[in-house]
């Protein structure tokens, strides 16, 4: 069970790598006294390198990410840890990246660094593809930039990132979606077990492909405690369609369900760049999603201890200067850092516990899985309890709420927009399921 440290700390933030904790003046010598002090970091967990489908050097991916601001990153390629002997044609290179991807691979880390070879039999020239760990002792630095192991199990339709894994898993398949996920979650959870290590498997684009999965089958998962409110890719279906919720409607129906029905924690929400492209194509390319996690240290154990927390939010560009709860006023406070003259408007988000529970099908056909169309619940779930305008926003819970969350949306585009990201937003973690929870 996910502690509730961050829904119940009062907890102010500032941004700009300086952090203060309002809590009482012992906490605060405390943490003097036991060195590092909490800070928020910049992450993206779900990356692509040419390990897999990605069109770059994972070493030139990691460059990218440390020189925008990052400071973790996970490479997620498809069933496959970066681990071992792996050499690809220049040829094969140059069709997934251009003519360009090993020039600019030669300029930045220089001939001594990039291994070529005539490939065995033939007269095809190849490049080693850099396993994690060498890529690690090029880019890493400590308290500044951190590279996590990570695999996206792809299982058909069913994709689950499995964050700081140890050992390649295999897809575990399944009758359905939610099998498949169910299965591979176990896999997952068997690893961390056996290993002693802590992985962070989280649901990746869930609106993704012909079928994907309904809210009731998310729902259901509660072995699941992450999926991707956003992903980067153009056009996988973020925003729903006339058939399939949105992914922020999908985790409220979900949440709600979850803390209604099955007396489980809500989800909590990544953003990602689900990034393939670093050469121009836009269809998936970098710096489009992320997480912000407060952790006291830069270190995997850390970061992903922080997120199970709930720890983090999520964003596309909106930064927050301070995140404040009170515990004894149940007031959700949040100041947003200042974006020269962009508009934000802040709207939390949740269900009411006595919520209108009827339902009907989404589209003329019925049907409840998401092939053709999942159940439209009432206006009770994901309800806007309050907007608020300005860089500064509050909510009071009255103790009559399941969970409630912020969205903080901004009227000025992305700097790597899609069409379905025409403004910046971020995304807070539900809070005030845990008086609903365990009763």
């Amino acid at each position: 069970m996910r502690s509730p440290r961050f829904c119940f700390l009062v907890v102010v933030i500032c941004l700009g790598f300086h952090v203060q904790i309002s809590t009482a003046q012992s906490d605060r010598a405390n943490q003097a006294a036991h060195g590092e002090r909490p800070r928020w970091f910049k992450g993206n967990l779900h990356t692509h390198t040419l390990w897999s489908d990605g069109d770059d050097f994972p070493e030139m991916v990691a460059d990218w990410y440390r020189r925008n601001g990052y400071q973790f990153l996970a490479l997620s390629d498809h069933n496959i840890l970066s681990q071992g002997s792996k050499w690809m044609s220049v040829a094969k290179v140059e069709a997934r990246g251009g003519s360009d991807v090993l020039p600019k691979y030669l300029t930045r880390f220089g001939r001594d660094w990039v291994e070529m070879r005539v490939g065995e039999g033939t007269d095809n020239m190849e490049v080693r593809l850099k396993p994690l760990d060498e890529v690690r002792a090029l880019v890493e630095e400590s308290g500044e930039f951190l590279m996590i192991s990570s695999e996206e199990i792809t299982d058909k339709q069913a994709h689950i990132n499995a964050t700081n894994i140890l050992e390649t898993i295999a897809p575990q398949g399944g009758d359905t979606v939610r099998e498949m996920i169910q299965n591979n979650l176990r896999a997952v959870d068997a690893q961390a077990k056996r290993t002693g290590r802590i992985i962070l498997p989280h649901l990746n684009h869930p609106n993704l492909g012909d079928k994907g999965i309904s809210a009731e089958d998310l729902a259901a998962l509660v072995e699941d405690e992450f999926f991707e409110v956003w992903n980067g890719v153009e056009g996988d279906g973020d925003l729903g369609s006339d058939r399939r919720h949105s992914l922020e409607a999908l985790w409220d129906i979900a949440s709600t369900l979850r803390i209604s029905q099955f007396n489980a924690p809500p989800l909590f929400a990544l953003a990602t760049d689900d990034s393939h492209d670093y050469h121009g194509k836009p269809k998936a390319s970098p710096g489009r999603g992320w997480v912000m996690v407060y952790s006291r240290w830069l270190t995997p154990e850390s970061v992903l201890n922080a997120m199970k927390k709930g720890d983090f939010y999520a964003s596309t560009g909106v930064e927050l200067e301070r995140l404040e709860f009170d515990e004894s006023s149940r007031t959700i406070s949040i100041q947003i850092k200042a974006d020269d003259d962009a508009q934000f408007t802040t709207q939390f988000i949740g269900t009411p516990s006595g919520f209108d529970q009827s339902t009907k099908p989404r589209n003329p056909t019925g049907g409840t899985d998401a092939s053709s169309g999942t159940l439209d619940y009432s206006a009770d779930v994901g309800k806007v309890f309050a907007t608020v305008t300005g860089l500064n926003a509050s909510y009071q819970l009255t103790g009559e709420e399941l969970y409630v969350r912020a969205t903080v949306t901004s009227n000025k585009p992305p700097r790597n927009p899609t069409k379905e990201s025409p403004f910046q937003k971020a995304w807070t973690q539900p809070i005030g399921w845990q008086i609903n929870v365990g009763k």
